[in-house]
């Protein structure tokens, strides 16, 4: 993506692809060349470095889909304190790259994208506010179109959200998760600690939960689990009630659609099953993986076992027939998709959604805008 093309971005988020292939992606010698390639962009670019705080929106259009969040640098304080909640476990190798890219740029480079449940008032401020000339208004090549505004008066929309009582980390949790770290570290080097240094902030999107778009996150399995098709079938049905000639897609919560032997069936719970109590548990991804991964397929762990794999969002169901008509799977799950009211249910309740439970789309571009640290 980024050959051809010296200042795109992905030489500071990825710099990796400007060394040798065989080199160790968490070595050294890779946060030194983010380092170099982000001074070469800032000399290079015409990047430029705001002279006081400010707010921004940021408006993506994919398609018929267009949402509109603030950009602002919120507290690491209300991170840690689950004022600003999360739903998601992060892995330990991810956050200490993340992290160390951080404190070595000096920088967050990337927004974490927040959510919150919509006020009438703060949408039609931003609606106010989109009738100015943006900074910028670009079509990537995917064709999903970016626009950033610059906020001339911050401080109506700033005293608007002392009424909204949390935020919930919708994706990128991996980074909210490496600025506190990077806070930390930054604090036990500081001889003169106030909190309200830049490092004590970190770089977030914030959208009103109507206008967040989650696409299906589907699963393919490579084996039955040495069972035949026909066994297989007769051992799902055990579960679910099975109907043949069935949508690709499921057509509402608490359905799932299977591809197997190049036909969909649809699946859905007996009546006389009885689920278990609790936020989580009673989500489709879970229903899922509790009565029919695991028990039936041997999918224990969908972190760790290597016979499952996750298509997202825009693959769609062709991408699922297409590996296992070519044998790349035996069997293929296409899911309804998880809604933002169910993601913020488990947030209030503290709880961790499952694994590949969400998948975002559009996706929010690196390098746009940048918070120094």
């Amino acid at each position: 993506m980024a050959q051809g093309d010296p200042l795109s971005f992905l030489h500071v988020s990825r710099p990796e692809i400007d060394l040798p292939p065989s080199t160790d992606i968490h070595s050294d010698i890779v946060y030194r060349k983010a380092v170099e390639n982000f001074e070469k962009l800032i000399a290079e670019c015409p990047m430029e470095t705001e002279s006081e705080p400010s707010l921004y929106l940021y408006r993506l259009v994919m398609g018929e889909h267009t949402q509109i969040g603030i950009v602002a640098c919120c507290s690491i304080d209300e991170y840690d304190n689950s004022t600003i909640r999360k739903h998601e476990r992060t892995r330990r190798d991810k956050e200490d790259d993340r992290t160390r890219h951080m404190l070595m740029l000096k920088a967050q480079t990337g927004p974490v994208f927040l959510t919150y449940r919509r006020r009438a008032e703060i949408d039609e401020q931003v609606t106010a506010a989109v009738s100015a000339t943006p900074l910028y208004d670009i079509t990537a090549p995917d064709g999903v179109r970016h626009t950033i505004w610059r906020l001339s008066d911050s401080e109506s929309l700033v005293k608007s959200f002392e009424s909204v009582p949390l935020l919930y980390i919708a994706d990128a949790h991996h980074r909210g998760a490496s600025a506190s770290r990077a806070r930390a570290e930054l604090r036990d080097q500081s001889f003169a600690h106030t909190g309200k240094e830049d490092y004590n902030y970190f770089l977030t999107v914030i959208f009103p939960d109507s206008q967040v778009q989650i696409l299906a996150y589907n699963r393919t399995v490579q084996d039955l689990n040495g069972l035949t098709q026909e066994q297989f079938l007769d051992t799902v049905k055990e579960q679910f009630t099975i109907s043949e000639n069935a949508r690709p897609e499921p057509p509402e919560r608490g359905n799932w659609s299977m591809y197997l032997d190049g036909k969909w069936y649809g699946l859905q719970l007996s009546p006389a099953t009885t689920l278990p109590s609790g936020t989580v548990s009673t989500l489709d991804v879970s229903i899922l993986q509790d009565r029919l991964l695991d028990p039936i397929l041997g999918i224990k762990d969908v972190r760790t076992d290597k016979r499952v794999d996750f298509i997202g969002g825009l693959r769609g169901t062709k991408e699922l027939e297409r590996l296992v008509d070519e044998g790349k799977a035996a069997v293929a799950f296409s899911m309804f998709p998880t809604t933002v009211s169910e993601l913020l249910m488990v947030s209030d309740a503290n709880e961790i959604m499952p694994p590949k439970s969400t998948w975002f789309e559009p996706k929010l571009r690196d390098g746009l805008l940048v918070h120094t640290i």
